[in-house]
């Protein structure tokens, strides 16, 4: 049996997650339609691989239940046109419970026995009250998910900047840390309204930049560090790691020049390479 048994990557419309199944079944191929079981309950998602080897994971890998056909695709497309009703009146329930919830979505499972209603928060909500109206109007589980603005702006998707759609909506499975230093090792301004992205956080995108800014870097003298440079003292006011040049300025002129020429003819203090564990404290 394990050695019939492949793995193969499937995603979810409503949340636009992939995750990894198993199957025994060859037919199943690249843009079928599946039925698999998650932790939320029956769901209905699309292959969007060709068969892998097993991950090196330890998690349970569930197996896929069966392909999907006409009768499940007509239930998929039926739950989602239930679900914008059924997030109207979660909305209008807990408003009149005087709850503070933004309800961003619903999503039933696939046999409608459960129904999952995602919702925006300042705080904690006390919804106990609000469960009991819902079970009493669905007559099935109800899951109540807190998420933040960034899970938000995943979910609702929208363009970005760049004029692409937004890149949490697009590939992004899990969000990583983001901080301002990776802005200022990419040498962008510190303008934290046009480094935000839809969600009002930092982007995303300068999270999966940082490593190759970081390596373009390591070998060149920091912003604003005096250089000397044929003969004269300069300061360095701009530099574009990019197209490899950079404004070096003193009192009388400015100059612009290429970073591989600053690297070979400039005096400055080199960047000191650490031995790894060298400065940790004991």
């Amino acid at each position: 049996m394990e050695e019939n048994l492949k793995y193969i990557s499937v995603r979810f419309e409503t949340t636009n997650k992939t995750y990894t199944f198993s199957t025994t079944d060859d037919s199943i191929k690249n843009g079928d339609p599946v039925v698999v079981e998650t932790q939320r309950g029956m769901e209905y998602g699309t292959v969007v691989s060709d068969p892998f080897e097993k991950p090196n994971v330890s998690l349970e890998i569930k197996p896929i239940i069966r392909k999907g056909n006409d009768r499940d695709k007509k239930q998929f497309d039926r739950n989602k046109n239930d679900s914008v009703q059924a997030k109207r009146i979660c909305q209008e329930e807990s408003d009149n419970l005087n709850l503070n919830m933004n309800v961003i979505s619903a999503e039933y499972t696939l046999d409608r026995a459960k129904i999952t209603f995602t919702y925006l928060a300042d705080d904690r909500v006390d919804f106990r009250e609000l469960l009991k109206v819902l079970a009493s109007i669905f007559h099935c589980r109800i899951d109540l998910r807190q998420v933040g603005t960034r899970d938000k702006a995943k979910m609702v998707s929208g363009i970005g900047v760049c004029g692409r759609e937004l890149c949490c909506a697009r590939f992004i499975g899990d969000f990583d840390r983001i901080s301002i230093n990776m802005a200022k090792n990419q040498l962008l301004a510190l303008n934290i309204q046009k480094l935000s992205g839809q969600c009002g956080n930092l982007m995303c995108c300068l999270r999966f930049e940082d490593d190759v800014y970081k390596d373009l870097r390591k070998d060149l003298p920091k912003m604003n560090s005096q250089v000397e440079y044929e003969g004269e003292r300069y300061r360095i006011t701009s530099m574009n790691v990019i197209a490899k040049n950079c404004k070096l300025e003193n009192a009388d002129h400015a100059i612009f020049i290429s970073l591989e020429d600053l690297v070979k003819k400039g005096k400055y203090n080199k960047p000191v390479k650490k031995e790894k564990g060298e400065g940790s404290v004991a």
